[in-house]
């Protein structure tokens, strides 16, 4: 019998433990209302402890109201209603404080099927964090419009252009007009692809292909590139070691990384671009710096925010590649962070890990 009672325990800590890991609130009754548990999110949102609730009447201790005053328990009743219902879709809800949350509800049945309610499950949300992300989406749809109106008008505007007026222009300035409108749809390409990655990382459906990446070779070809698109061959240094370890990562996500990086440095920085690539005991570590102002210690940890930009007039851009740019760091499980370079401009250093193959 004891040993019993010692498993019991057990389980019974175990259970707490887990719903207590759970990042929303939750609130476990009977099916008259009787609070039978509380986690640790539940009770930080609510400023109610599992000591104060547990046991008492759900609206005693949670009396819920909708925004026009009605009780939110009393209207769910779990008793009543279609014996097949079992979920309660999501509502915003006030406590008597007024304070928001998302509200929705789990009746466990016994049986499942058309049985009584046993339990009830009561999943909570912080109504500001709900707000917080509505407004981080209207500001994503705003930078949206405002980026693709640019490069859409120059395409519709050269587009009409030409087809009105074909024969007056000279070869000269139909391949200008053309490859400006060329130039145009890859803005409108590169923006689509970061909306798409932006949605994958915030939903963590970003998936990672591994293969054997030569990193140093990786830079050149990024390097390559901005020298091919104008910038000056020596404004670019690039330093790595000749005992790297070999790299399992993501190749378009790691030149995408890279890339991001490098512009970021001739956007907002001055000067030489310095990357160095560094073995470290569990993988590769490459820091990109720049000889501009830099980044105020203060500002560091909001640098990887979507939408920030700083302070440098040469804004441009969406704002979101340094969000793009850790979500696919932290998707090979590797660490990036931002310092004061030694040139006193800006130092971006990540960190990736030696991976494996997805094969393995």
């Amino acid at each position: 019998m004891h040993g019993e009672d010692t498993e019991g325990r057990l389980v019974a800590s175990a259970c707490t433990i887990a719903i207590d890991d759970l990042p929303d609130g939750l609130i476990v009754t009977d099916g008259f209302g009787r609070v039978l548990s509380v986690n640790r999110a539940a009770a930080r949102l609510t400023r109610v402890t599992p000591e104060r609730a547990v046991g008492r009447d759900i609206n005693e201790t949670f009396p819920f109201r909708d925004h026009d005053g009605r009780e939110w328990w009393k209207a769910l009743d779990p008793e009543g209603g279609l014996r097949t219902r079992s979920r309660v879709p999501e509502r915003p809800l006030h406590l008597p404080g007024g304070q928001e949350l998302y509200v929705s509800a789990r009746l466990v049945r016994e049986p499942a099927r058309g049985g009584d309610v046993e339990r009830v499950a009561i999943m909570l949300r912080d109504g500001g964090a709900r707000a917080r992300l509505e407004r981080s989406r209207a500001d994503l749809v705003s930078t949206v419009a405002h980026e693709l109106r640019s490069p859409l008008t120059s395409v519709k505007g050269f587009t009409a252009t030409l087809l009105a007026k074909w024969s007056r222009f000279t070869d000269e300035q139909k391949r200008v007009m053309l490859d400006t409108i060329n130039t145009d749809a890859d803005r409108v390409t590169r923006l689509i692809t970061e909306l798409l990655d932006v949605s994958r990382i915030e939903s963590g459906r970003l998936e990672v292909h591994k293969q054997v990446v030569d990193i140093p070779a990786r830079v050149r070809r990024v390097i390559a590139g901005r020298v091919a698109a104008g910038e000056p061959e020596d404004r670019f240094l690039l330093g790595h070691a000749d005992d790297l370890p070999e790299m399992w990562l993501d190749q378009d996500k790691v030149d995408q990384i890279l890339g991001n990086l490098v512009e970021n440095a001739l956007r907002h920085g001055r000067g030489t671009v310095t990357i160095e690539i560094q073995s470290v005991g569990w993988g590769v570590t490459v820091s990109v710096r720049d000889q501009g102002e830099g980044i105020e210690p203060e500002l560091a940890t909001r640098v990887f925010r979507q939408f920030w930009r700083g302070n440098s007039r040469r804004r441009g851009g969406t704002g979101l590649g340094l969000f793009i740019v850790k979500g696919l760091v932290e998707a090979h499980g590797g660490t990036i962070i931002v310092q004061r370079a030694p040139e006193g401009g800006a130092e971006f250093r990540f960190t990736v890990p030696t991976g494996a193959p997805d094969f393995a």
